[in-house]
């Protein structure tokens, strides 16, 4: 099944400027052309066509995997397509990152690292309404009262933030599952476990592996990699 082209110029939203790369000197600073983008945008417009395609069944019940393999600066045309496979977010034909979605998915095994602090969040409009303030306006959302994916990944990046990173740190991959129905307004609790640390010439990274519930029952479950220590 081929996914219909969507593109987009990349939105740098102010609510990431705690990241030091997301703005233009950090980014210099890290090596890249300017400010870089956060993942979790990327990954919002990267989640558009499958959402249209596959609707209110992938959001509550599909799942997929995302890998970024270079920066988006801000203001750059990304576009988006694919088809079934993969979904590919580029910028001149250059591959920023690939969406791998999956229309079904199962719970994970239980997770087994250094357990994290949990973490309880609120879904709220600022959770809610971050894929409409990057430019990601499906009315699926809105029209199903449902909770957009990419609220996952971003609270993934609020556990590194909270407890594994200091300083500029890059969102390398995510694996989520989506098990249940989350809307706005929800209660979720966010349990961790840090599952995998290793180094690699971009820098050190931390694998980490999260259960999200709302009322007991498990609702995401997300692997979330990122380079907490930049070479």
């Amino acid at each position: 099944m081929l996914f219909p082209d969507w593109s987009i110029n990349a939105v740098n939203l102010e609510e990431h400027s705690d990241n030091p790369v997301h703005a233009v000197e950090g980014g210099l600073a890290a090596g890249y052309a300017g400010a870089v983008v956060a993942g979790t945008t990327i990954f919002a417009y990267a989640t558009r066509p499958v959402a249209e395609a596959w609707g209110t069944d992938w959001v509550t019940g599909g799942g997929h995997e995302v890998r970024f393999r270079g920066p988006v600066l801000a203001d750059e045309l990304v576009v988006i397509g694919g088809d079934e496979n993969e979904v590919t977010a580029s910028v001149d034909g250059r591959a920023c990152a690939v969406l791998v979605p999956e229309r079904v998915s199962a719970a994970p095994p239980d997770p087994d690292g250094d357990r994290l602090e949990p973490l309880v969040e609120v879904i709220t409009d600022s959770w809610a309404g971050y894929a409409g303030r990057c430019g990601e306006d499906l009315g699926l959302y809105r029209n199903e009262n449902l909770v957009h994916p990419v609220v996952w990944p971003s609270l993934g990046n609020r556990v590194f933030t909270r407890q594994l990173v200091d300083g500029p740190w890059v969102h390398t991959r995510s694996r989520i599952r989506h098990l249940g129905v989350v809307r706005p307004g929800d209660t979720v609790v966010i349990e961790s476990w840090e599952i995998d640390r290793f180094t690699t010439r971009a820098g050190e990274r931390a694998v980490v592996d999260m259960r999200m519930t709302v009322s007991d029952e498990l609702v995401v479950a997300v692997e979330h990699e990122a380079i907490v220590q930049l070479s």
